[in-house]
């Protein structure tokens, strides 16, 4: 409960955020605010896998759906889900009896505020993942850099690192495909 405490507090405060920047914003920028919506194609790296018996890195291949909602010319907010299409098994990291957590196809959304910086693009936020067995809280620190193919289209890559409290963590790659609406 208190997890979703906290995240309650989180959500209200990008809200509050968002409120505060539109009160700020400039006149004369017709292209703010906007939608933004991505896919990417992933793989996704756990350190503490396990395999054939041993504990090993594995790599799940992954896919990533994400919105923004891009406020001022350099915040945005938004919702980055990402889903890994197969079935594994982990050791958590904090347990010292290294207990083993079968996973089967999680799909993990997080509520994101992002900085732009040019073609650079910093994100952190906090969600959970989401899977039938147990949920498990996160938060995820991304970033991103990207190439405006056209006025609306915007081709990248990102790097995302989950820390799953109290169970593993994952760096997550991707190539992504975004579309501004």
């Amino acid at each position: 409960m208190n997890i979703l405490k906290h995240l309650l507090l989180f959500t209200l405060c990008l809200i509050g955020t968002q409120t505060v920047a539109q009160e700020h914003e400039e006149h004369g920028s017709e292209d703010i605010p906007f939608h933004k919506v991505g896919v990417a194609l992933t793989h996704v790296n756990i350190s503490s896998g396990v395999k054939d018996a041993g504990s090993k890195w594995i790599t799940l291949p992954g896919f990533s759906l994400d919105y923004d909602y891009v406020f001022s010319k350099k915040w945005s907010v938004g919702l980055h889900t990402d889903i890994i299409i197969e079935k594994f098994a982990v050791k958590e990291n904090l347990d010292s009896d290294e207990e083993i957590i079968e996973r089967s196809y999680p799909i993990a959304p997080a509520v994101m505020l992002g900085r732009r910086l040019g073609h650079h693009t910093i994100l952190l936020g906090a969600g959970a993942e989401f899977e039938k067995e147990e949920t498990l809280f996160l938060n995820r620190f991304t970033y991103e850099y990207g190439i405006e193919i056209s006025e609306k289209w915007e081709v990248g890559l990102s790097f995302s690192y989950d820390l799953r409290w109290n169970a593993y963590d994952s760096y997550i790659l991707g190539i992504v495909l975004c579309r501004k609406l």
